[in-house]
């Protein structure tokens, strides 16, 4: 295989791993440790977070909870995968030192559309205890506002017929009646999702689709957190030359890592708290922290840098006027909209993620984060505004943030590039605004018609509705730079 340079490397394998340096070597190898963990989602994401989490656990306490992942749309990451031993590095990278290490917890990895009743077969397997998932909001086919399975043609396909099911909920109903069937005992249905309460939620999804939820089948919730980028070809370059080989799946993260569980496994777990995982009674105030007063965050730079031209998050937080809009965002709207686990200061945690956001060599685009706005700002912004009104604030900086995602939405940056929408809802979204012409009012009454988006208590709030308007207004007028600069500090 051609290297840089023109030079030949060879490719990332159980053949080739003495060929690594030994301080990146795997903690636990690949092929001797048994599946206990069935994973949907074989993104950046889980193989930088709970791949690692879980082979530190093994490494610290054993068990046999190697993971089958399987990549529930492309196949490309699987044969990547497959040639490679199912290895794949991870870099942390911060502005001072970036730290390899390959990962060997994997037992195996499968493509649901090519083989879906493989993976329903999974389901049914008694030495299978934890199903854990990184699908991303759109997903799990729920409405952000309301939680309730959106039961469309593909939904009821999966739950109503024979066919080889290609939904996330097709195919964890499949897998739960065939468990029941094969009567393989309990099991853990684990969502590693940004949704609120997650655990809550993925168990609403299986008691409307099924009617009632079946014996031994327990949803704990969990908060995630690590900054992981999309790979691109400087992150493989990296990798290539720290470890001497090519891998053609490494991932890049921030090195800050957070994962807060909720303590109910019929069937056993890893030992994730040897390997730093919180493990816990009560989860929601770490979701609400994460979401509101990070992902809330990430989001606001996401919108307000896209449309400034700004490429990546770190550029867009540099912004002039952004970090002090920020930082009364966090301090006027999300802190006292709920209440923050015990010892925790919501102030300093936000200041904590606007020095992540910073990180120089975490090159997270913007419009990677701007992706699914529909699905992600309920849970993320809404919230935080309706708790606000509720207690007769004015929250007029996640007003901002909420315009912002509305100019998004029109396509435009400030420079009049075009900017693309790839969000689920993306025709009825410009179905709304085709009979606006552009003008704040409108355009803030047609998206507040979006139900799915937009809950009765914002859609029908004047006040919400004047607050949108008003800083829309500004950012048609003088784009993102010209409104950040009458933020003080």
């Amino acid at each position: 295989m051609e290297g840089l340079g023109g030079s030949v490397t060879l490719r990332l394998s159980l053949g080739t791993l003495r060929q690594i340096p030994v301080e990146a070597r795997p903690r636990v190898r690949p092929g001797t440790v048994p599946a206990g963990i069935l994973h949907l989602g074989l993104g950046a994401f889980h193989r930088a977070h709970q791949a690692v989490y879980t082979e530190d656990a093994m490494a610290e306490a054993g068990g046999d909870w190697g993971i089958v992942a399987v990549a529930p749309r492309r196949a490309e990451l699987v044969d990547v995968l497959t040639a490679q031993d199912r290895l794949f590095s991870v870099t942390s990278l911060s502005g001072e030192s970036a730290q390899i290490r390959v990962v060997g917890s994997l037992a195996g990895v499968r493509h649901a559309p090519s083989d879906p009743g493989a993976v329903v077969g999974l389901f049914a397997d008694p030495a299978i205890r934890v199903v854990t998932l990184t699908v991303t909001e759109k997903a799990y086919r729920m409405d952000p506002a309301s939680g309730r399975l959106i039961t469309d043609e593909e939904v009821m396909a999966d739950l109503t017929t024979d066919r080889p099911p290609r939904t996330v909920p097709g195919l964890l109903v499949r897998g739960l009646l065939a468990r029941a069937r094969a009567d393989a005992g309990p099991i853990a249905l684990v969502s590693c999702d940004n949704l609120p309460t997650n655990g809550k939620r993925l168990r609403g999804l299986v008691e409307q689709a099924l009617g009632e939820v079946p014996d031994g089948v327990s949803f704990p919730g969990t908060m995630v957190d690590r900054i992981v980028p999309a790979t691109t070809e400087e992150t493989l370059a990296r990798a290539r030359a720290a470890l001497g080989v090519t891998d053609l799946a490494a991932v890049a993260a921030e090195p800050y890592r957070q994962w807060v569980i909720e303590d109910v496994f019929p069937a056993g777990r890893p030992a994730w708290e040897r390997a730093g995982a919180v493990l816990t009674r009560d989860v929601e105030p770490w979701e609400r922290l994460k979401l509101r007063a990070l992902n809330g965050v990430h989001s606001a730079l996401a919108y307000l840098g896209a449309l400034a031209g700004c490429r990546t998050i770190a550029a867009a937080l540099r912004l002039p006027g952004m970090r002090p809009m920020l930082e009364r965002f966090i301090a006027e709207d999300i802190a006292p909209s709920f209440t923050p686990p015990p010892g925790v200061s919501v102030v300093e945690y936000g200041q904590s993620v606007l020095e992540r956001f910073a990180n120089p060599v975490i090159e997270h685009r913007t419009l990677q984060v701007a992706m699914d706005g529909s699905q992600k700002l309920p849970q993320r912004v809404l919230h935080t505004l309706m708790d606000r009104r509720s207690a007769g604030a004015e929250p007029r900086w996640g007003a901002l943030v909420v315009a912002a995602w509305m100019r998004f939405a029109g396509g435009r940056a400030d420079d009049g590039r075009a900017l693309p929408l790839d969000d689920p809802l993306a025709g009825a979204i410009r179905a709304a605004l085709a009979g606006t012409g552009g003008k704040p009012a409108e355009v803030v009454a047609a998206l507040f018609g979006l139900e799915s988006v937009f809950p009765a208590e914002i859609a029908g709030d004047v006040v919400m509705r004047d607050l949108v308007e008003e800083w829309l207004t500004a950012l048609d007028r003088h784009g993102v730079a010209g409104t950040l600069a009458t933020v003080e500090g």
